[in-house]
């Protein structure tokens, strides 16, 4: 399939890559493309760059200071930063509350919170998910009593992706236990400095500390941090998973890790041949790739459509690309685990570093495919299990 661009769509293309080609970090950009952590200095000195171009939030609207770009020239943008090792930009101000904020807060909230979010300068994680409250969210129970001008927070968040950096947290809360369970939920904006919050770290089994959980006890949080009416936090927190379904789609990485893994193919021998002449593999590839081509035009398609501008967001379309972006970001990483076989072992940091010290840029020795293709098995759970 061919998708044909504009020549202003290609202009901006070729400006999007000289950027990237000019002020993305070399040492950043071989992190990323050789797999290894980002640390917090990493991300939001790519923030500030992004921000300084005046492209330090691609989607949002100008009135709120973002580019005015079109849905195509922000795929492009992805495409191209993708294609060139720039960090993914942290989603959950920027793609997550901030529309939230545009679409359900006040004047007030969003003249305090968005220029901080784009500037880099506050770091946000979203307090969803709590044990035995993850697909079944509307059974969440940490209870938000309100107390005059102040609600009190008691309660627990789990699997808190970067909360140990995290200036801010957006809470779904429990504010009243007598009816419907989604009809008694509230979305807080709350400051994670506030007394009462403790983070303790999960540390997963590729030997990251990626996820937290995140405890409030007695937690006092002012009832201007809260989005929208009292109780109605479950319209809005399914606003908000429909910007971050379609993020998760990630059509660009998927194209880059799959063309790397076709390029390696062609050099790895198998049986005397090169392992991407093997019918059995090549079919396999081919599935992949047409699965993505399909994920990439829906992609454009649910982009386009939340480009015109009315309060429902992405709708039940970006469901549709969270489940097959999910899946195939899945599929590439267990094809990367064919190709490069024994080679994924040492898959951590220190142990790839350990094992091959002087040799930093063979992909062979720094392969992150094990690790990648163990934290990836999360991706068809969060934002909504796949089942």
């Amino acid at each position: 399939m061919q998708l044909d661009y504009s020549p202003q769509e290609n202009e901006f293309r070729a400006s999007a890559r000289a950027f990237f080609k000019d002020q993305l970090p070399p040492a950043i950009s071989h992190k990323v493309k050789s797999g290894f952590h980002l640390d917090k200095d990493d991300l939001v000195a790519w923030q500030r760059i992004l921000h300084k171009k005046g492209w330090g939030a691609i989607g949002w609207p100008q009135k709120f200071g973002g580019p005015g770009f079109s849905p195509i020239e922000e795929f492009i943008f992805d495409e191209e930063g993708a294609a060139a090792g720039a960090p993914r930009q942290l989603p959950f101000g920027l793609k997550m509350v901030a529309p939230v904020m545009m679409a359900f807060g006040t004047k007030e909230q969003c003249a305090r919170f968005l220029p901080r979010i784009i500037s880099g300068e506050d770091w946000w994680c979203q307090g969803y998910s709590e044990p035995g409250s993850g697909s079944d969210l509307a059974s969440l129970r940490c209870k938000a009593e309100r107390k005059g001008d102040i609600y009190v927070v008691n309660g627990q968040k789990t699997w808190t992706t970067l909360g140990q950096f995290a200036d801010w947290i957006f809470c779904l809360v429990r504010t009243d236990a007598t009816g419907k369970p989604q009809a008694g939920i509230s979305f807080l904006l709350i400051d994670m400095k506030s007394k009462g919050i403790t983070v303790k770290p999960i540390v997963l089994i590729d030997g990251s500390r990626e996820v937290n959980e995140v405890f409030f006890d007695n937690v006092e949080v002012p009832v201007g941090n809260r989005i929208g009416e009292e109780n109605k936090g479950w319209t809005y927190a399914k606003y908000l998973l429909g910007h971050e379904r379609t993020n998760i789609a990630g059509v660009g990485v998927s194209k880059r890790e799959l063309s790397e893994v076709k390029e390696f193919a062609k050099k790895e021998m198998r049986h005397g041949k090169p392992l991407a002449d093997d019918p059995l593999f090549a079919a396999r590839v081919a599935e992949t790739e047409i699965a993505l081509m399909m994920l990439e035009v829906t992609n454009l398609r649910v982009t386009c459509e939340d480009a015109k501008g009315d309060r429902k967001g992405p709708g039940t379309a970006a469901s549709v690309l969270k489940l097959r972006g999910t899946e195939i970001h899945q599929a590439i990483s267990e094809l990367a685990m064919a190709v490069y076989g024994q080679n994924v072992l040492p898959y951590d940091d220190a142990a790839r570093f350990a094992s091959h010290p002087t040799n930093e840029t063979d992909p062979v020795a720094h392969s992150p495919v094990a690790g990648q293709y163990m934290n990836l098995r999360k991706v068809s759970i969060y934002g909504g299990s796949n089942q």
